[in-house]
């Protein structure tokens, strides 16, 4: 399906050191032989020593980057108004008292960069993607992952409106007809206030653990958090599985997908540090994709279902799995079989859950909610804005036409979709998926950091280049990761400029300030991570992959 990207013996950047390479002959793959190719794993432990240079040293600075963040989530991360921690004295310091602020803003700010740049050094003391790349990418996992499993919820406060979806249900109501307004004190929950009238997005699966959690802690904030976590935690770990599996049946190295994936701070912080459910989303998707391609078809569907009931974007998988079921070469009355078999299965479960919980398929209504916000950074979103100025200049309902914007770029993303299922090869069946997922994510008018996470994985596991392709990941992690430390900061209401000019409008700025200098100097300065970002003189001698 594509190419070693790279094979076994080669380094992060590239450059070939050894000709080890030979064919993997392990793994039954529904995609064919010509889905094997050479990877890490079949070298065996024999390749352990020696894979890496001094591991100790990114893993520990890494591990430092997450415990800055962790120190510093205790001032400007996000707890909830009735939480106890708000009365415990070294959170009142740090919260509540200017240089208490201070030195939240610059440990989250410096910790965060220093966490990419840890990742970037794991990567480049790789001499050989073999068994000892793996285990020091899985250190590296645990070890940074472990101290965000402790910090208080960061750049998102997402996890305050499952608490509060949760206890919907808990005290009877429908959740996909009421906003958690409709709870007694619901302010005191913490969540956004798009929150308060808002559709519930999620799927049945996901409504039966927020309801858990919420019953099982008597809503208390804390309780909950560390709850939701373990399930994200659950999230990672199949990922961290899967994602080897998946890049091995399609020749990509597996341990180097890995280090993409597992290791990668944008991982990290959305799936631990802001709690986010699409952990569990796309670790189950992942695991629903292997069984696919492996002839377990059913138990595939079953999983991606499941993802499903988590966030129902994977819905875009159904009509892959259906052409991965069919097999090569299939007629196409035979792909409209499987596509309604693969349709039937998936729906009938989806309607058993609903039936299950009485809620019937209300989470469809929610799916609208993240369609209709907008952020300047998105493609679809920087053009309604720019019309909408346009517009306004010149009388005109300038957001009334950034509507036709953004529905646009909905209606190209659906033509975009629509061309990968009907055209292209088998065998690159994984790589159409994965093509018509990132034309749902990037042509909304809205791109979180955690949408973009959805796509590594995928990206990974079917081949990144080591030319633009990897240095665009490196771009676009070092953006997401400056944009969070600055964007989510829950900053004490009032400290106010008198205090050492820390309102939040300022304590962004300060934030963007020293995430900014630091990834310049990751990108521009520094002796050794500046080499990942600058052309390479190095000829890339993989098959194009996109």
């Amino acid at each position: 399906m594509t190419a070693p990207v790279p094979a076994a013996g080669e380094t992060a950047a590239g450059t070939s050191r050894t000709s080890t390479s030979r064919p993997s002959t392990s793994g039954r793959s529904a995609l064919g032989p010509a889905a094997l190719a050479p990877t890490a794993l079949s070298q065996g432990a024999e390749g352990a020593v020696g894979d890496v240079d001094n591991p100790r040293s990114p893993i520990l600075a890494g591990f430092l980057g997450s415990l800055f963040m962790t120190i510093g989530s205790m001032g400007v991360g996000w707890l909830a108004p009735a939480s106890e921690l708000r009365r415990v004295p070294l959170f009142i310091w740090m919260r509540t008292e200017a240089l208490g602020v201070a030195l939240s803003i610059v440990l989250l700010a410096f910790g965060g960069m220093l966490l990419v740049r840890a990742w970037l050094r794991l990567g480049q003391r790789v001499r050989v993607w073999g068994a000892g790349a793996r285990k020091a990418t899985l250190q590296a996992t645990a070890a940074w992952g472990l101290p965000l499993m402790f910090s208080v919820p960061l750049f998102s406060r997402d996890v305050y409106a499952y608490i509060g979806q949760g206890r919907l249900m808990v005290e009877g109501f429908n959740p996909y007809e009421n906003g958690i307004s409709a709870l007694s004190n619901y302010f005191q929950l913490g969540a956004d206030r798009m929150w308060t009238e808002a559709p519930v997005p999620y799927g049945q699966l996901f409504l039966w653990i927020e309801q858990f959690v919420v019953w099982a802690t008597n809503v208390h904030p804390e309780g909950s958090i560390m709850l939701f976590r373990v399930a994200a935690l659950v999230g990672v770990v199949l990922c961290v599985i899967y994602v080897p599996k998946l890049a091995e049946l399609h020749g990509v190295n597996a341990n180097r997908a890995l280090w993409l994936t597992a290791a990668n701070p944008l991982f990290l912080t959305n799936f631990i540090a802001s709690v986010h459910n699409d952990s569990l989303m796309i670790g189950l998707a992942l695991a629903g994709l292997y069984y696919c391609a492996t002839r377990r078809v059913i138990l595939g569907i079953v999983l991606v279902t499941l993802s499903i009931s988590v966030k129902p974007i994977t819905v875009v998988f159904l009509p892959f799995i259906g052409l991965l079921w069919a097999g090569k070469g299939a007629s196409w009355p035979r792909k409209f079989v499987f596509w309604a078999l693969t349709a039937g299965i998936s729906l009938a479960l989806l309607y058993l859950m609903s039936r299950v919980n009485g809620f019937g398929f209300g989470w469809i209504n929610g799916l609208s909610a993240p369609g209709s916000i907008w952020i300047w950074y998105a493609p679809v979103g920087l053009v309604g804005l720019i019309v909408a100025s346009i517009a306004n200049a010149f009388g005109l309902d300038g957001w009334g036409l950034a509507k036709w914007a953004f529905d646009a770029g909905k209606l190209l993303a659906v033509g975009i979709v629509a061309w990968q299922i009907f055209r292209g090869d088998y065998d690159r069946l994984m790589r159409r998926l994965t093509l018509a997922f990132a034309a749902v994510v990037l042509l909304s008018p809205m791109i979180q950091s955690w949408y973009i996470v959805w796509l590594i994985p995928l990206f990974a596991v079917t081949g990144i280049r080591d030319d633009w392709q990897v240095k665009a990941l490196y771009f676009i992690v070092s953006f997401f990761m400056v944009y969070a430390i600055s964007d989510q900061l829950d900053v004490f209401p009032y400290l106010q400029t008198a205090d050492l000019g820390l309102a939040l409008a300022l304590a962004r700025n300060a934030a963007a300030i020293i995430a900014l200098l630091f990834a310049l100097y990751l990108i521009f300065l520094d002796p050794k991570t500046k080499l990942l970002f600058s052309k390479s003189d190095e000829p890339v001698t993989t098959r194009p992959i996109i």
